[in-house]
């Protein structure tokens, strides 16, 4: 009976494998860039933290951080401009991009600071797959620009 089972497994693993290689992929990927800096602010990838640079790709699961003298502003591939104003802290959980095959998603978290949103395309075509998260509650987004802030 493992003779006959054998086959069937590899068989299923290659078919699985193009579908790992693109979720993997997706990790990688640039899903926006940091158009500005200023003072302190970092960017934490693949569990490497580096200083924010203007141009710098930003990946899904990217911890983006300023310090007591930093802001950042980030704009993804939808247009979404996100500013980060001084010690803020911000996730990105989820983002999906396609609008030909209906896969639309962005989703992150503030964990403290101040955030600016101008919502994009992602809003626009389908505004209940866009939320923030912060430590209280979740912002399902409607509108097109709003203000975040995160007390300690």
């Amino acid at each position: 009976m493992t003779s006959r089972i054998r086959p069937l497994l590899i068989v299923g693993l290659l078919a699985l494998a193009p579908l790992a290689q693109a979720q993997a992929q997706a990790l990688v990927e640039p899903v926006g860039y940091i158009m500005t800096v200023q003072g302190e602010a970092t960017v934490t990838s693949r569990d490497q933290t580096i200083d924010a640079a203007v141009g710098q790709a930003v990946i899904l699961g990217a911890v983006l951080r300023t310090g007591a003298n930093g802001a950042m502003g980030v704009t993804l591939s939808d247009n979404t401009v996100m500013s980060f104003g001084p010690n803020s802290e911000f996730t990105l959980d989820e983002y999906a991009f396609e609008p030909s095959r209906e896969e639309l998603r962005l989703s992150g978290h503030i964990s403290r600071g101040t955030l600016n949103f101008i919502s994009g395309v992602i809003a626009k075509l389908k505004p209940e797959a866009v939320e923030l998260k912060t430590p209280t509650g979740t912002i399902g987004v409607r509108g097109t620009h709003f203000l975040v802030k995160v007390a300690q």
